[in-house]
Order: structure tokens, then sequence, then C-alpha cells
């Protein structure tokens, strides 16, 4: 590896390490959802870089899906916990 690219993966490092006590430690709700939106785009460019250390493009389908699966949590939980706060399922 080159050292740009070492010095990418200590800073992607770096970054889950810190998203990961973000989600722990959040003093609210709203950090924890966005920690762990963190923590699913950081996985995803994980694998994106994994695709390209392997040459294997079937490692970008796997990212695409797991982007999207993590999207759609997020913002399920996201939308649970507003309207928790709200007290009062709205209809629509």
């Amino acid at each position: 590896m080159t050292g740009l690219e070492q010095l990418a993966v200590g800073m992607m490092v770096l970054a889950l390490v810190l998203a990961m006590l973000r989600l722990l430690l959040g003093p609210g709700a709203a950090d924890r959802v966005i920690a762990a939106d963190t923590l699913g785009v950081l996985f995803t460019v994980a694998i994106v870089g994994i695709a390209a250390i392997f040459g294997n493009a079937l490692y970008l389908d796997v990212a695409l899906i797991y982007g999207v699966l993590s999207f759609v949590g997020v913002v399920a939980i996201a939308r649970a916990i507003e309207g928790h706060r709200s007290g009062t399922e709205e209809e629509q």
C-alpha cells in the first residue's frame, strides 16, 4: 500500500472509532441516529475499498444493497423517534 492508501485507511479507522463512541455515548437519540448513519456510510465505503483491492465487481453490488438498507433503516429509526417525541401517531 502506498502512503496515501495507508493514510486513507487510518482516517477511516479513526472515523469508525469516533462514530462508534458517539453511538454508544451520544447524549440524545438524534446523535445516535446520526452516528448509526455515519457507520453505515463508512462500512459501505469499506466494502467499495475491498472491491477495489480484490478487483471484484460483486462487492460493489453488496455495497449498493448494504447502503440502501442502511439508509432505509436509519430513516425508519428517525421517523420512529420523531413520532415518539410528538406523543401521538399522525395519520396521513
